[in-house]
């Protein structure tokens, strides 16, 4: 990696800490800056002064941090998946959307807002709270699985079967989340509506727990793909001929995005634009060594996420608009001037 990038990530760090710290002290009960340190501090025992002002620590500990933490995670998995989807596909506007992740974990959750009541007491009894959750996680891993069976033949995938297997998936499920959604009632509806357009909101310490684990494990591998993508850069063929095992780079790279995305997708709701547009950036940033790119958009990610959920929060507080909007109408200008930039 080059001293250039080197320095991008470690920018990126502390931006990321400093935005970490005004994201926790911002909102409809402000925390001063200072208050935030000593807080973390005395609770990670590095500091013996005992000053909490429990109101503090409440909305501190209870409220923000793990909102903020699901942020970070869930924009950190967009963005490393998106850019290790590009990778593979090789195509700069793919992303985990593309194969069907997103439209498989939207159907299944629709799906359990219109029949839970119906259909679904039973499971909905045993896993109370996160049944929506685990509805959208099942579906995105299943649409996945299905379109990877679909672009397989003799054992080995086509990814350019796998791109068209994943846009007609795409198109099918949504079909039948538009009739789940015309079919659904007023209440049902809000709670689809509001959703599909992401939001943080529902962020605990109990859902961290329960998707931490999944997205952990993808961040923490994926990054050890970037010397396999950089030679899928150069065709699948010359891949081979050097001695890479292409299949099983393309096997996990959809698996470990997929655990990704899915469980982001269950717990936050669709938040577009983050998985495509922050891999451009970084490319532009510090050129397509994907050694760099994967970090770098597991960092800028993160910061994205956080900042947008940030602007949700406060810009017509004490509203909340969803996150999924701001992420949107901040991505668009971005992605149209790399288009332009680029003709």
């Amino acid at each position: 990696m080059q001293k250039k990038q080197k320095l991008i990530l470690l920018a990126l760090s502390l931006i990321l800490f400093i935005t970490c710290i005004i994201a926790l002290g911002l909102g409809a009960y402000h925390i001063p800056p200072g208050d935030i340190l000593s807080m973390l501090m005395q609770k990670l025992h590095l500091s013996a002064i005992s000053n909490q002002d429990s109101m503090h620590a409440d909305v501190l500990f209870e409220i923000r941090m793990p909102r903020l933490l699901l942020g970070l995670l869930v924009g950190a998995a967009l963005g490393i998946s998106g850019a290790a989807i590009q990778g593979i596909f090789r195509n700069p506007l793919a992303e985990p959307g593309l194969i069907g992740i997103s439209s498989g974990a939207s159907l299944f959750a629709v799906l359990i807002i219109a029949f839970e009541t119906f259909l679904l007491t039973s499971l909905s009894a045993w896993l109370g709270y996160y049944i929506l959750a685990f509805g959208a996680f099942v579906g995105a891993g299943l649409t996945a699985f299905l379109v990877y069976r679909i672009a397989s033949k003799n054992g080995r995938p086509n990814v350019t079967t796998m791109l068209l297997a994943g846009i007609a998936i795409n198109a099918f499920a949504g079909a039948l989340t538009g009739l789940m959604t015309y079919m659904s009632t007023e209440q049902q509806l809000r709670t689809i509506t509001f959703w599909m357009l992401g939001s943080l909101g529902g962020a605990t310490w109990d859902n961290l727990l329960a998707i931490g684990p999944f997205i952990c494990i993808s961040l923490l591998i994926l990054p050890f793909f970037g010397k396999s993508l950089n030679a899928f850069a150069l065709g699948e063929l010359q891949a081979d001929l050097l001695g890479m095992r292409t299949d099983r780079v393309k096997r996990w790279v959809v698996i470990l995005s997929t655990l990704a995305v899915g469980a982001s997708v269950a717990v936050s709701g669709i938040i577009g634009f983050v998985g495509l547009i922050v891999p451009h950036t970084i490319r532009l940033m510090g050129g397509p060594d994907h050694r760099f790119v994967l970090p770098g958009s597991l960092l800028l990610g993160a910061l994205v996420l956080t900042l947008a959920d940030v602007i949700a929060r406060v810009l017509v507080a004490p509203i909340e608009l969803p996150i999924g909007v701001i992420t949107a109408l901040l991505g668009t200008p971005v992605f149209l001037y790399i288009l332009i930039k680029d003709k």
